[in-house]
């Protein structure tokens, strides 16, 4: 080939015409794309189905704005920013009392309250006995032969340490002081000491025979188990359940860490579970929500942005919709942003 009467070595060729491709013409964009931002959202599991709706409103409303989900137990998201160093735009705690215990000020300067919950007990029309269940047999029925039942992980997931809480406050709401032995220690290593009106549970090593009581790292597994088959029937928040289409047992408020009123009940029970190298104690108390935006965030405005639309109106009705009560307004703590604090009653 020829240019302007010379030849034109392949090189020069090959750089011509890509110059001549790059340039402007009919239907060519004259500008490279917009980034594509990435807002990652550490949460806990439970929080799965509301949050895959608030993320679609989001990024319908950020264009060239890409929400991240990340579910896990409440405990391991937090370590993954605290100990792993990994960044996160929003972290969403099952439990809010977890981000002022291993958060603050280090790795956050506020957090705020959005959400509540209960415990129920989920089953499926084919679970063992689930024509005879009731909110009264409950804790015989789930020591029948044969059938299996399960919770997550106290060491990595609230809605594991709490339900041994709720298994050992049915002990008094029952007048049954053998629930508690029977159910779970007799089927794994978690055992239970008492002193001065305070039951202590030892949830370190819970170490499930795997026959009878399954306990599994989060409770995302125990509703695949209950859904295929594999358990018959589950421990979960109310929100779960209702999301995932599973039948539940509603509990007495006296033992299902649901109501205010019921606060001095819950804290007679604790479960000790590990941390680090070393251990802990959660306290019975209300199942609240907690979020906030970590100080490693990449992207702290629109996380701010993303917490904005999970407490506003729109926030609001998903939760509802999706069995979760959302706490209006939301309770806020620490150095709540200015965008927020509208729509916050920011707390002591």
């Amino acid at each position: 080939m020829k240019l302007s009467g010379l030849s034109m070595p392949l090189f020069l060729l090959v750089a011509a015409v890509t110059l001549l491709h790059g340039r402007a013409g009919p239907g060519t964009p004259t500008t490279p794309p917009a980034e594509n931002i990435q807002v990652k959202v550490f949460h806990a599991g439970s929080l799965t189905g509301p949050f895959e709706k608030v993320k679609a409103a989001f990024e319908a409303d950020h264009p060239g704005v890409t929400v991240l989900l990340e579910p896990a137990g409440s405990v391991d998201c937090i370590k993954k920013i605290t100990e792993d160093g990994n960044s996160a735009d929003v972290l969403a705690s099952a439990d809010y009392a977890l981000i002022p215990e291993m958060m603050l000020s280090e790795h956050a300067d506020w957090y705020l309250t959005f959400a509540k919950n209960r415990m129920v007990l989920t089953y499926s029309n084919e679970s063992n006995y689930a024509d005879e269940i009731t909110a009264e047999n409950w804790y015989e029925v789930l020591n029948r032969d044969g059938v299996r039942w399960g919770f997550s992980d106290p060491n990595t997931d609230p809605c594991g340490y709490r339900t041994p809480m709720v298994i050992h406050l049915a002990e008094g709401h029952y007048k049954n002081d053998t629930i508690f032995e029977t159910l779970v220690e007799n089927h794994s290593n978690i055992r239970v000491t008492e002193e001065n009106g305070t039951s202590t549970i030892h949830a370190t090593d819970p170490g499930s025979d795997d026959t009878t009581l399954f306990i599994r790292p989060k409770a995302d597994d125990l509703v695949r188990m209950v859904k295929s088959g594999d358990l018959d029937y589950a421990w979960e928040y109310r929100s779960v359940a209702v999301q995932n289409d599973l039948l539940f047992i509603e509990l007495p408020e006296e033992i299902d860490l649901s109501s205010v009123d019921f606060a001095k009940n819950y804290a007679t029970v604790r479960t000790e579970a590990k941390k680090g190298n070393g251990t802990t104690l959660y306290a019975g108390a209300p199942i609240v929500y907690g979020v906030t935006v970590p100080k490693i965030a990449q992207h702290p405005d629109l996380g701010v942005e993303f917490v904005k639309m999970l407490i506003g109106a729109t926030g609001q009705e998903i939760l509802v919709a999706d069995g979760q009560p959302p706490i209006v307004p939301a309770g806020g703590y620490g150095n709540v942003p200015a965008g927020l604090q509208p729509l916050v009653a920011v707390k002591a």
